[in-house]
């Protein structure tokens, strides 16, 4: 069989393509955004050390560590939605529900594995920098905005990148219920063309592609906040 990578890559097929990587990017961008907000929400509460805040963020991450990604979106697209007033599921619906939920799902998710990488970054911090930030007339809040929490983000950047890469590779799991992301598309021109090497291939260079520039950013940021702290 002669190989004819033009026939996925050029005319509606490419821009299919085209437009399965905007969504793939555009979900990878707003599921990391809300992940990292509920991350940082969910250590500082952890570190007040209240019994029942400790429990609950305990209870979080242990559900969204140990129930499959896969199971979480099907529980957001189609058991949740049935709670909801019948108004508020046609709303949703009108503003394409599978990409929302899609995002919840992935950004709930993955709030629980950032928490812990930061979690350990904060870990690593000397008690010294809490204690001179207080003696320095910070309260607890300016304290960990200020010092604590920029310190935890350097010492976390490495298992934060690697989580990042799996969110980014994670969003093909939104396939399942509809979202119009590289994994569909490239499903669908498969399916049109019949031509299943070229198709994927293509997708799994797209794929490595963007993993790689994370992690090259991700070093660059890193080497970033070395030459910083040798200062």
């Amino acid at each position: 069989m002669t190989l004819d990578f033009g026939a996925v890559m050029t005319g509606q097929f490419g821009q299919m393509i085209v437009d399965g990587a905007v969504v793939t990017l555009e979900l990878a961008l707003g599921s990391w955004l809300l992940a990292m907000f509920i991350a940082l929400l969910l250590v500082v509460v952890r570190l007040t050390h209240k019994r029942s805040a400790v429990f609950l963020v305990q209870a979080y991450v242990s559900y969204h560590r140990n129930v499959p990604t896969l199971v979480q979106l099907m529980m957001w697209y189609f058991a949740i939605p049935t709670l909801l007033p019948e108004s508020t599921q046609m709303w949703i619906n009108d503003f394409n529900a599978e990409f929302l939920f899609s995002l919840f799902a992935l950004g709930l998710c993955q709030a629980a594995y950032f928490s812990e990488d930061i979690r350990s970054g904060l870990r690593a911090i000397p008690d010294g920098q809490n204690e001179a930030a207080r003696a320095l007339g910070m309260g607890y809040v300016r304290a960990m905005r200020s010092v604590i929490l920029p310190q935890g983000l350097r010492n976390a950047l490495p298992s934060l990148l690697n989580h990042t890469v799996l969110l980014f590779k994670n969003t093909s799991l939104a396939m399942v219920i509809g979202v119009a992301e590289l994994t569909y598309v490239t499903r669908d021109i498969e399916n049109k063309t019949f031509r299943t090497f070229e198709s994927y291939l293509v997708a799994s260079v797209g794929y490595l592609f963007f993993s790689l520039l994370l992690m090259a950013a991700g070093a660059l940021l890193a080497r970033h906040f070395q030459r910083a702290y040798a200062r």
